[in-house]
């Protein structure tokens, strides 16, 4: 079972799902596009942004996001986003930095 965070919607895993299975990055505009999100692009820009806060998106610039590899770990119910820790150790060998790439500590 996924270990959500409270933080999470319902429309979290859809995209996060869908950014996976198209090679892992995508813009709002594409996923509403897809047909598979049902809320207005701002809605999923804003949980995309929600989803990059939280470690599980990265955003790469114009609009685009990629699926981190903490949120693919959450995918496969390997990650807990609530606690933001791999669960029963099966975290990646070496320290990720997909998650803090692009961010700024103010």
């Amino acid at each position: 079972m996924r270990r959500s965070g409270s933080w999470q919607s319902v429309w979290d895993d859809r995209i996060l799902e869908w950014m996976r299975e198209n090679d892992g990055a995508g813009t709002p505009k594409k996923l509403k596009e897809s047909g598979l999100i049902r809320v207005s692009q701002a809605h999923i820009s804003r949980r995309c942004r929600t989803l990059a806060e939280n470690g599980l998106l990265r955003e790469i610039g114009n609009g685009a996001y990629v699926i981190t590899d903490e949120g693919k770990a959450y995918l496969d119910e390997e990650y807990d986003a609530e606690e933001g820790v791999y669960i029963n150790g099966s975290g990646p060998t070496e320290p990720s930095t997909s998650a803090d790439a692009g961010t700024n500590d103010v």
